[in-house]
Formats: structure tokens, sequence, C-alpha cells
């Protein structure tokens, strides 16, 4: 087995992922960079350190979990944090404003297969990941879960008038983070009897790709409370949705 706590992080050669592994890395973490591209994901891993390992993982993909899972095991024996932390916003290149994704993405008009591939990734993909990795997590003793969420999923939220969020929601990516925060509940209430946390982190409005660049927060910011909750290993509560700044976020 291998001698320091492995830390795997899915979409990690960019924005937040970047970000959490290379945070992980400083706190002594082995952490194995998840990427579809496994070129990009060497390149990200040697700007890094040489305690980061690139590995290819699309979640999307049956073949490359099992693949990658497979090396987990054999290469490095043991699993003690799983970062979900791959997630898409939509299929289209263009750039659209707030209102224009939203105003795309309302359920009367909604492209199913935008929507299909979003869930596909954020959801789907979570999901595969968790089944493929939970074998090695629960032969690792004190190993936790992160699943990088968004307060534009909870459902508490957007239910309220007077919320920022709500003029936002829509059945792509806002959904597809209300249905992560529904399987971030069910996991934690499948592995509360392995001592195995689960909880759901969200960034804020932080500065990447996914949101065009134009958050507000660094990606420092962003990736603070997912490598905060990770750092608590099994320690700390679980089933739980946190942010940096605002504290426990309602589902």
């Amino acid at each position: 087995m291998h001698d320091r706590s492995v830390a795997l992080v899915t979409g990690a050669n960019q924005g937040i992922g970047f970000q959490i592994a290379k945070d992980l890395t400083a706190n002594g973490f082995t952490v194995l960079l998840g990427a579809r591209d496994i070129e990009r994901g060497e390149a990200a891993a040697r700007e890094i350190g040489p305690t980061v390992v690139a590995i290819q993982l699309d979640v999307t993909d049956g073949m490359s979990i099992t693949a990658a899972a497979t090396r987990v095991r054999t290469e490095f024996g043991r699993l003690d944090v799983l970062i979900q932390n791959a997630g898409i916003a939509t299929l289209s290149d263009r750039e659209q404003t707030g209102e224009e994704f939203a105003a795309a993405n309302r359920p009367g008009v909604v492209s199913l297969d935008d929507m299909r591939a979003v869930w596909d990734t954020n959801v789907f993909g979570v999901l595969a990941v968790y089944q493929a990795m939970l074998p090695i997590l629960r032969d690792t003793p004190n190993a936790c879960i992160v699943n990088v969420s968004s307060g534009m999923g909870s459902l508490t939220l957007n239910s309220d008038p007077n919320s920022p969020l709500r003029p936002l929601f829509g059945a792509t990516y806002s959904a597809s983070k209300t249905a992560l925060n529904a399987l971030t509940v069910a996991m934690a209430i499948e592995l509360e009897s392995d001592g195995i946390a689960v909880n759901a982190v969200s960034p804020g409005y932080t500065s990447t790709r996914l949101t065009g660049f134009a958050g507000t927060d660094s990606v420092e910011q962003g990736a603070a409370e997912a490598v905060r909750v990770a750092l608590l290993g099994n320690q700390g509560p679980t089933g739980t949705f946190t942010h940096a700044t605002f504290g426990v976020l309602p589902w």
C-alpha cells in the first residue's frame, strides 16, 4: 500500500479541480489528477509537482472509469479521499450571459440532447465513479467523499421568491446539481455504517471556464471548502452541504 494519503480529484486539469489538487498536495497528499485528456492531465500534474499523478478518467466512459479504478487499486492500494469535481454546464461553446443561459434552459425549450449530456457528466458520471471507487474507499480507513455541487442546486434557495439565484434556475446545470445533492444524501446514508463521510460543497461563483470566467471568486476561494472538508476525513460530519463563507447551505 502507498505510504501517503491518496486523493483522487476528477476534472482536475483546470479550474477548481486543479486548485484542489494543488492544495491537497500542499497538505501532504499524493493526488491522482483525473482528466479526460491524459496529455492535458500530465501537463497539469507536472505544473503542480512530483506527488501528483495524472490519470485518464472520463466520467461518462465506463471503460475509462474501470481502468482508473484498477490503476488506483494496483498502483496505490488505497483511496483516502474522492473528490467528485468534474462537471459541465452546457455542450455549447458559444458565450452566453447568465440570462441567455437561463432562457435556453427553461423546461419548455431546453435541448434534450444538451440536458442529457450535462446530467450524464454531473449526475450519472458521479454515480459511476462512486460505484467503481467504493470498494477501494471501503478498504481504506478514515476515507471520505466530497461532491462539488453548487448553490444553484438548492431547492430551498430557489423556491424563495427573493433569492437572486431563482431567475437562473433551469433544467440542465442547476437541476443536475439538485440531483447531485440528492445523491450525496443517499451516499451518506449508505456509508454511515462504514464510517465513510460523504458531503457536498459549493465553490460559489468562481471565475472558471464553466462560468465563462465571469465569476467573482478566485479559484483559490472556490477550492477552499472542498479542501477543508477533505482534510477532515471521516472525523467531520457527514451528509452536509456547505460553503466556505456562508457555512451550511439548505438542500
